[in-house]
């Protein structure tokens, strides 16, 4: 698959927000080279840079899908929507299989068709689905899944038909600006069990994903990895994630990007390689306050002709999910910066900022916070 995005759309079909930037250095395989070489990278006639931008948790609770039939899904993430379009590449998690009406949400989710086209619409390249929500339909609706983001040409990775289909999406291979990026995803496990052998969804475990990680090390330039462990609202990882992620380093991935604890949790850094081991919620109906603030995260790679692409330090941007009413009729996602004014509901801002301050402070928050 190429992406040259927007200005030259995905082929599978698929904020202006103030980047908080960690300091700047480059990650180059497993070794950092120094900050001061960044202009001397920058300048080269042949080198050029790729943005990754990834987003967490995307939630279709039954009152977000009845805000949507009510005001369109337009506000949702209006604010973000420049930072995605304007990514070479946009991840999103798709935490919701699409088994069709009716419609159902937590605890065995059935999201609306037009909920992922309005994602494929709104500037998501690539939708991550492998999640322990995927099954809670069963087979049929892992199947009716697979079809509709077919049909309407959205890219994903993390769930397969058969065999063959297997070994195109996982991993899933990105070809742009002359590199080839290589996607996996794997979960912990699914809420419920697969009728069949096929489709499947691709489990977190190392037999299962051994000979995925083989063949994105062997094909790509650069190997991202989206798992989906963790304990729920946790603000550290824990012991299990530090092990698996020792590994999947180990195993050669050159960024590890997880998700499902629903609340931010803290950046480590493995023999070089950065891993963010959750970004939170990017939409749900979820009402603890924590869980409300999540983060963006944008991954760019100084490609340089003939070298593996160097990663610059993870940039983090802080958003906050509001709910109908508050900022918008419908939910949106906004930037943490987005001034009190704009608030419908000034208490909710208070929240925001609070939230924000608290788990800042508290050393919850990787990256570098806003005044």
């Amino acid at each position: 698959m190429s992406i040259g995005k927007r200005r030259s759309r995905i082929l599978l079909g698929t904020v202006g927000l103030s980047a908080l930037v960690l300091c700047v250095f480059f990650w180059n395989g497993r070794r950092r080279v120094p900050a001061e070489v960044e202009p001397l990278v920058e300048k080269a006639p042949s080198a050029d840079t790729v943005t990754i931008r990834v987003m967490g948790d995307i939630i279709s609770h039954w009152a977000v899908q009845k805000s949507a039939e009510r005001y369109g899904y337009g506000s949702f993430f209006k604010y973000v929507e420049k930072d995605l379009s304007g990514a070479d590449v946009a991840v999103g998690n798709m935490e919701f299989p699409l088994a069709g009406p009716p419609y159902t949400g937590y605890p065995s989710f059935s999201g609306s068709d037009d909920f992922v086209r309005y994602l494929r619409d709104v500037g998501f390249d690539i939708l991550l689905t492998a999640n322990n929500h995927m099954l809670d339909k069963g087979s049929e609706g892992l199947r009716r899944t697979l079809d509709v983001l077919e049909n309407m040409g959205i890219a994903y990775t993390g769930i397969a038909a058969d065999a063959k289909a297997d070994t195109l999406k996982n991993p899933l291979y990105i070809h742009v600006k002359g590199i080839t990026l290589a996607l996996v995803n794997g979960t912990y496990g699914t809420n419920c069990g697969s009728d069949d052998n096929w489709p499947k969804v691709l489990h977190l475990n190392r037999k299962a994903l051994a000979p995925v990680l083989r063949r994105a090390r062997e094909k790509a330039d650069f190997v991202l990895v989206f798992p989906h462990w963790g304990e729920e609202y946790q603000l550290r990882h824990d012991d299990k994630q530090e092990e698996m992620a020792r590994w999947l380093v180990e195993q050669g991935a050159d960024a590890v990007i997880g998700g499902h604890p629903h609340v931010v949790q803290d950046v480590q850094e493995i023999d070089g390689v950065p891993v963010i081991y959750s970004l939170g919620n990017a939409l749900s109906n979820q009402n603890d306050l924590p869980a409300r603030l999540e983060a963006a995260v944008t991954l760019k790679l100084v490609i340089s002709a003939g070298e593996k692409p160097q990663l610059l330090s993870p940039a983090f941007t802080y958003l906050w999910c509001t709910k109908p009413g508050m900022v918008e009729d419908s939910y949106a996602v906004v930037p943490v910066t987005l001034p009190a004014d704009h608030w419908r509901v000034p208490k909710d801002y208070e929240a925001m900022r609070g939230t924000y301050t608290r788990q800042k402070e508290g050393g919850f928050l990787p990256g570098v916070g806003v005044k």
